[in-house]
């Protein structure tokens, strides 16, 4: 772990993050962590393809960490948390679905089943990682009707299409499911313990 460390005119730490996830800004909204928003705009596809050595929670931290890499190289004056989610499903990876049809598809093979989440995060300064780590969720999903399928799908919409696993937890999605192992924060796309941890660390908390 590095110890570098970097102060902002006013005394104070900056912090960026680097997603457009709603589910991650409210996380730290809520847990009272002062940020701003940059998106890192990085080539997943292109990072996937390369990165075919890495288990699934190893390519969710190197998206993460080519996030804030990305926003960290353009903005020396902050520190930079990046951060990623994958889910491991049936001995592949399952990537956001392109329509409701394939969501409708993907739920119908997944439903009865246990998937995993991992979420990657990292924090970059001064073009530098400093920090990365992840944490992995169990998922187990109840076999649910088709009649419920048709009117969660009618019910939460396009909005799906932006979630890796076509459901958010914090919505309608936690009736598809049994019961989860793991932490809640990680589902929602940040692993928040220990990214708490870290901010404190560097400043941008109080410790």
């Amino acid at each position: 772990m590095s110890d570098i460390s970097l102060s902002s005119p006013g005394g104070r730490e900056t912090l960026i993050l680097a997603s457009k996830s709603a589910a991650r800004r409210a996380m730290l909204e809520n847990a009272g962590v002062p940020f701003e928003v940059r998106v890192a705009g990085v080539d997943e596809d292109a990072i996937k393809a390369v990165s075919t050595d890495l288990d699934p929670a190893g390519l969710a931290v190197r998206l993460a960490e080519a996030k804030a890499l990305a926003v960290s190289r353009d903005d020396e004056t902050a520190w930079v948390l990046g951060s990623d989610q994958t889910l491991a499903f049936d001995g592949g990876l399952i990537s956001k679905a392109k329509s409701l049809d394939a969501a409708r598809e993907r739920l119908k093979s997944m439903r009865g089943r246990i998937h995993h989440l991992h979420s990657g995060a990292a924090l970059a300064v001064k073009g530098e990682i400093v920090w990365s780590g992840v944490d992995t969720v169990e998922m187990r999903m109840r076999d649910f009707s088709d009649a419920f399928l048709d009117a969660y799908l009618a019910a939460e919409g396009e909005a799906l299409l932006a979630c890796v696993g076509s459901y958010r937890l914090e919505g309608m999605g936690s009736q598809l499911f049994a019961a989860i192992d793991g932490d809640y924060f990680t589902v929602l796309g940040l692993p928040l313990w220990p990214v708490l941890a870290e901010l404190r660390r560097a400043g941008v908390l109080s410790a």
